[in-house]
């Protein structure tokens, strides 16, 4: 066998291993896309906390989605609403299916929604967006931790005394507050609030996107495939 074909034969062997890497590289990341059934928004809607309510949350979270390859799924924000004339309240927890809930690494965050609950996986370096990246938190700048829930420790409704929800995320002024959590599970103190993913504190001086900012927030939501 001269040179020339040795040579040929190994530009034909090295052509396919790269194929084969490519390949394999694009098909993981597209497995990775498909398998995740937990984000946060890597964005906000950039109105505060008027998200357009609940289907405009729920909107938000599958266009971000699909931007990533993961539209196949349906995606709800983990929101609760409140109690008023005419219409009940709605738990966060009820809204967002079965479980198990996996970032766009394959991380298990939670089996189900006891364990989302409980004891979850959720840290700074599990709670990722969309794209597969840390959200910045306590310590970084600017710190985007402060995810907006407007629900309880358990993933439910707080009673209609106090506005806890934007008005039902329909609120962006000075009006109201918002119940955030903090996606680092990190916060002034070792408290259990402090170190809660759904229920930290209020936001401060209102539901504008100032606001939200103004206590380490962006406006950010979680999101779950329902199914």
């Amino acid at each position: 066998m001269n040179r020339t074909t040795v040579r040929t034969i190994r530009g034909l062997m090295f052509g396919v291993a790269l194929a084969a890497l490519c390949g394999g590289a694009q098909a993981q990341q597209a497995g990775g896309a498909n398998a995740m059934t937990f984000f946060v928004t890597s964005t906000g809607l950039g109105k505060g906390a008027d998200l357009g309510g609940l289907a405009g949350a729920d909107q938000h979270c599958q266009k971000l989605a699909e931007a990533v390859g993961a539209g196949n799924r349906t995606w709800k924000a983990y929101l609760s609403t409140q109690a008023i004339p005419g219409q009940n309240a709605v738990n966060a927890r009820e809204r967002i299916g079965a479980g198990p809930w996996q970032n766009a690494k394959g991380q298990v965050i939670a089996r189900n929604a006891e364990e989302l609950h409980g004891t979850n996986n959720l840290t700074k370096q599990t709670a990722l967006t969309e794209k597969g990246e840390v959200v910045n938190g306590r310590g970084d700048t600017p710190n985007m931790h402060d995810i907006l829930t407007g629900t309880q420790p358990d993933g439910t409704a707080f009673a209609v005394a106090e506005d806890r929800t934007c008005g039902n995320w329909t609120r962006s002024g000075t009006e109201g507050a918002a119940m955030l959590g903090h996606s680092d599970r990190i916060g002034l103190s070792d408290d259990p609030p402090a170190k809660s993913w759904n229920s930290s504190h209020l936001s401060r001086g209102g539901c504008s996107q100032d606001a939200l900012k103004s206590t380490g927030g962006a406006g950010l939501l979680y999101c779950f495939a329902e199914k």
